[in-house]
């Protein structure tokens, strides 16, 4: 056990919390936690439902493991400020920005970063127009959930229904994206590195929830089969997309390229996850981080105190 992670003092490790993707953030906390406590850091598992603020009161930092509202949209961290608390990852603005597909979009396009063409709806006949302007066919999303809940894919007019009402439980603004044909990538970033790019393989009709956490089938390639010149521009956007929306620490940035080459820029992530299906841990081994260096890593995050 290395003495020098004795300097983290005693560290509170956020998961669970009330959102959508509860269950995932339960399984990445109770993965980094043990892996804390292996590197012999006195970390403490947290179900943030159940915290309050005194609780945290007595912890030196904070390990954010809580994925979607609540934990990454800048809600925790605004508390953890106003606490005194240094967190791991993204602060207030960059969390807000990154969770809300949206802006997130309206920001990369003023920088100049391709991402799909979309239309926000908020009725049938918004959606019909939005079939009319992008064409089919379409992927339909809530703009502030992650883990690809509530997301569909329509490729017939008759099914936007469906997909609308179920993009709409999820108490969001609803968006319906342009579908790009080609490969999707996903580019991990720990510390302005951007590890190496993973290409991802489903032979469901996208990569969904199923995909994500279920599926043994789902193909996860890395090294990615991009040329070195492509791996490095792509790189390169990824941090630029990062960047432009204030994120910071770690997070992941998730891209298409389609049949010419091209890439758009699909969403990012500021705390992704770290399950055994996750896609930084993996992008980390490839880079030579065990699970262990890897949590220790982010951990490090919080020294430059958000505070």
């Amino acid at each position: 056990m290395p003495a020098e992670n004795k300097r983290f003092g005693k560290v509170a490790v956020l998961m669970g919390g009330w959102s959508a993707e509860r269950e995932v953030s339960l399984n990445s906390g109770a993965a980094v936690l043990s892996a804390l406590l292996k590197a012999g850091v006195d970390a403490h598992g947290i179900d943030f439902k159940k915290a309050d603020t005194e609780q945290l009161s007595e912890f030196d930092r904070v390990f954010n493991i809580l994925h979607g509202r609540g934990g990454e949209d800048g809600v925790v961290q605004g508390l953890l400020e106003y606490m005194g608390i240094p967190y791991t990852g993204t602060g207030i603005l960059g969390s807000a920005l990154a969770m809300d597909k949206i802006r997130t979009k309206n920001i990369w396009t003023s920088c100049c970063l391709q991402t799909p063409e979309y239309k926000t709806v908020k009725d049938m006949a918004d959606c019909e127009l939005a079939i009319s302007e992008l064409g089919l066919p379409v992927i339909v999303k809530p703009a502030l959930e992650g883990s690809s809940i509530g997301i569909s894919k329509v490729e017939k007019a008759s099914d936007m229904r469906a997909a609308f009402e179920l993009a709409s439980k999820c108490d969001s603004e609803v968006l319906v994206e342009k579908w790009i044909d080609g490969e999707e990538y996903t580019a991990s970033i720990l510390n302005r590195q951007v590890l190496p790019l993973i290409r991802l393989r489903t032979a469901n009709k996208f990569y969904d929830y199923e995909a994500k956490y279920k599926s043994d089938s789902t193909e996860y390639l890395c090294p990615c089969g991009l040329s070195e010149e492509k791996e490095q521009e792509m790189t390169g956007i990824a941090l630029t997309a990062f960047d432009a929306i204030s994120a910071s620490g770690w997070g992941r940035i998730d891209f298409m390229l389609d049949e010419q080459q091209r890439p758009w820029l699909i969403e990012a992530n500021t705390v992704p996850g770290m399950t055994d299906h996750s896609l930084v841990p993996m992008a980390a081994k490839q880079a030579g981080y065990s699970f262990e260096n890897l949590v220790v890593e982010i951990l490090k995050t919080s020294l430059d105190e958000n505070v």
